[in-house]
Parts: C-alpha cells; structure tokens; sequence
C-alpha cells in the first residue's frame, strides 16, 4: 500500500515514559513541513502528468508544430508533402512530454535527496545526543563507584579501629580481673595465719 501525505498527518506514535526520545512538538511540526511538501509535489506531479497526456492526445499541441504543418500543407501542390508535416508535428509533443518527464524526475530526485540529507541530519543528531547520554550515564557511574569506594575504605578503617579497642580493652580487663585475683589470693594467705578471734568472727 503506498504512503500518502494523510497517512503521516494521521500517524499516531505511542508516548514512553521515563526513557529518551525526541520532543513530540518537534516532531509533529518536522512532519508538518513534509506533508506541505509532499503535496505541493504531488500537486506539481499531477499537473505535469496533465500536461503530458494532454500533448500526447494531441488537444493542444505546440504552437511551432501548427504552424510548421500548415505552411507546407498550403504551398505543396501535390499531397504527397502533406504526410511529412505529421512526424513534426507528432515530434513536438513527444519532445515536450521527454521535457516534462525530465523535469518531472528532476524534482523528485531534489525532494528525494532533499529528505536523504534530512534524515541522515536526523539521525546523525540522535546519534550525538545518544553518545552524549551514555557519557554522562558512565561519568555518574564512575563518581557513583568511587564514592562508596572510598565510603568502603572509610568502614573499613573504622572497623579496624573498633577491634583494635576490642584487644586493648580485653587486655585491659583480663590485667585488671588477673590483679583483682592476686589481691584475694595475696588477702587470703594473710588472713590464713591471723586468728578466728582476730578476724571478728
């Protein structure tokens, strides 16, 4: 099936969200200015195509071709001259319609080249604008990582420091509890060698 002007205008795209993509009013407006174009040569094409098969039924052939196949006719006294005339007046027409249709190409390779060259702008810029985003996606990746790296190394250190305090703080403890002990023992044998009576008991 072939696309027509009214089947852009009627497009409808589905919108995503929380991605990428290309602002919709740019867009629209781009297709806008396609549609006006397209149209304008489709309307020329038409027009060409009138012109063409109207030289070619011969309705209104070319104003040099009629009078060239009326002076032979009126001074050739025999009518053997008249079949000469009707090849140039038949060449006419087939040389407008050659002109129309190279026009006619013509115009259809500019617009073809014309939307080639928009395009590959098109996507040479969503190329850009996509390079652009992974950069800066791996640029926040890289300052993400070495954030909790160097949050890590911090952790890290304070653990360390905590068990450290650990160490010393059990060593401490077991010197403390040791002399706690050497202190009874050391009560114990004196009181050993004291009196019941002394003692109070």
């Amino acid at each position: 099936m072939a696309l027509t002007p009214d089947d852009v205008v009627t497009k409808q795209f589905q919108h995503v969200r929380f991605k990428e993509g290309f602002d919709p009013d740019e867009v629209d407006d781009f297709l806008d200015e396609v549609v006006v174009a397209w149209r304008a040569t489709i309307a020329e094409s038409d027009e060409l195509k009138a012109k063409l098969a109207a030289y070619e039924s011969g309705s209104t052939p070319a104003p040099a071709a009629a009078e060239t196949s009326e002076e032979p006719v009126a001074a050739a006294p025999a009518p053997a001259p008249v079949s000469t005339p009707a090849p140039e007046s038949g060449a006419a027409p087939v040389a407008a319609s050659a002109g129309i249709i190279e026009l006619a190409q013509r115009v259809h390779d500019e617009h073809v080249a014309e939307g080639i060259a928009q395009r590959d702008k098109l996507v040479s810029e969503a190329q850009t604008q996509a390079a652009s985003i992974v950069a800066e996606a791996e640029a926040k990746g890289r300052d993400e990582i070495a954030r909790l790296d160097k949050e890590r190394a911090t952790l890290e250190n304070r653990i360390t420091e905590l068990r450290q305090f650990e160490r010393d703080y059990r060593s401490q403890l077991r010197g403390y509890i040791e002399g706690q002990l050497r202190d009874l023992e050391t009560s114990a044998t004196a009181s050993g060698s004291t009196p019941v009576s002394a003692i109070g008991l």
